[in-house]
């Protein structure tokens, strides 16, 4: 991607954009991320796009601007907007049982005490309903988050950060059914698979398996043509390695025991982690967000449908900071609420991080990230193959980077 207008145009300080590179620059510079990408953009304008370092360090490609990157949860918010989508042709409500149509998730226990040998369980009284999936509200969890009784039973059962390989997505969801809730729906916010099961529901209520209705309904209309499962062939070579801290040095260690995994069709199609995709592709994928759900003439969704999605709709309008679990380390809490598949800020103040009210967004466990900021009409991205993503205060600093170089 090239810059398109320039940011003193639309009220961007070049000069103080341009450390983002600086700062950024000196990761990789330390060894401890190979290479990174990023896009700013404002009012539908890209005002700074830069790519450094290696893609794969160890044969020595560079990042480029067709760059492909693993993307991990950022591919939840595509899922989201894709059960959207049903949602505005009416096929459900937000307060159906999902149940109605995946019936491992009736007659669901929650685990109330002891061990993974011996956890004991009560009943649900609370059904898991459409909302409680898409603002992680119920009560399902994941297997690498190692904080509960609940996700060490999800291991046991062969749900860590990846399935049993053998597994497609309705055999994964039969599982969840037969495992024990965290906590009552609705009561709490956990991280999960909650996605994964949205994009079964998606499966069941179009009769299309999920990577082909994402295509039809959001990819080819978008024009994201790189953003697919899995890579094979030329594009190959265009994929980002994947990495991980050395515990001794701090510097990026290639990881290729679950980067090379990218490279085989999976057997279960993750609505909550499973896509690759490139800057160029999610850029136009937040540009439809920003823009209300339209982009060059195409309409996913209605304006009002996005902003609804975009508002806290956790129970009681309170924020992560007192519902969550914990575990969870890839944003700061406090003043964040959750919406229909993304973090809402509902207050910067508390996270001591600029952002405006309003402001929505995600990342992925190998350290990308976006938002978009409709008040400001900021988005910004952000791509790099680093896992874990807590491992660097990457996502905050980029914000301190981005609104500092605001001047308008």
């Amino acid at each position: 991607m090239v810059r398109s207008i320039d940011p003193d145009q639309v009220g961007f300080d070049p000069a103080r954009l341009a450390r983002i590179d600086e700062h950024f620059g000196r990761y990789v510079d330390e060894g401890r991320l190979a290479g990174w990408q990023a896009v700013v953009t404002r009012r539908g304008e890209v005002v700074h796009s830069t790519a450094y370092g290696l893609r794969d360090r160890e044969a020595g490609t560079p990042v480029e601007a067709d760059t492909l990157w693993r993307i991990y949860s950022m591919t939840k918010p595509v899922t989201s907007v894709a059960a959207m989508l049903l949602w505005e042709e009416g096929r459900f409500e937000l307060t159906d049982e999902i149940s109605r149509w995946l019936p491992e998730f009736a007659d669901l226990r929650v685990y109330a005490k002891g061990s993974t040998l011996k956890p004991y369980t009560v009943p649900a009284v609370e059904p898991i309903r459409v909302w409680h999936l898409l603002t992680h509200t119920s009560g399902l969890t994941y297997g690498f988050m190692q904080t509960s009784v609940v996700d060490g039973l999800y291991r046991a059962a062969g749900y860590d950060l990846y399935p049993p390989s053998d597994v497609d997505l309705a055999g994964a969801c039969a599982a969840f059914g037969r495992l024990p809730l965290l906590f009552q729906p609705g009561t709490a916010w956990g991280y999960s698979v909650a996605t994964d099961v949205l994009g079964r529901l998606i499966e069941v209520l179009s009769g299309q398996s999920l990577d082909a209705f994402l295509t039809d309904r959001i990819f080819r209309p978008l024009g994201m043509t790189d953003t697919r499962w899995y890579v094979e062939g030329e594009d190959g070579d265009r994929l980002a390695a994947l990495y991980a801290p050395d515990p001794r040095t701090g510097r990026a260690m290639r990881y290729d025991q679950l980067g090379a995994l990218a490279y085989q069709k999976p057997a279960l199609l993750s609505g909550g982690g499973g896509l690759i995709s490139s800057a160029a592709d999610y850029h136009r994928f937040t540009q439809m967000l920003l823009r209300g759900g339209e982009l060059d003439g195409v309409r996913l969704l209605g304006p009002r449908t996005v902003r609804f999605m975009t508002r806290n709709h956790l129970p009681g309008g309170q924020d992560l900071g007192t519902l969550s679990t914990g575990g969870f380390a890839e944003t700061t809490l406090d003043g964040i609420g959750f919406g229909l598949g993304f973090a809402v800020v509902d207050d910067p103040i508390p996270s001591r991080v600029p952002s405006s009210v309003g402001e929505y967004y995600w990342g992925g466990v190998a350290s990308t990230a976006f938002w978009v900021d409709p008040a400001e009409e900021i988005t910004a991205l952000f791509f790099t193959q680093l896992l874990p993503s807590s491992t660097y205060p990457i996502r905050p600093q980029l914000r301190q980077l981005v609104y500092s170089a605001l001047v308008d």
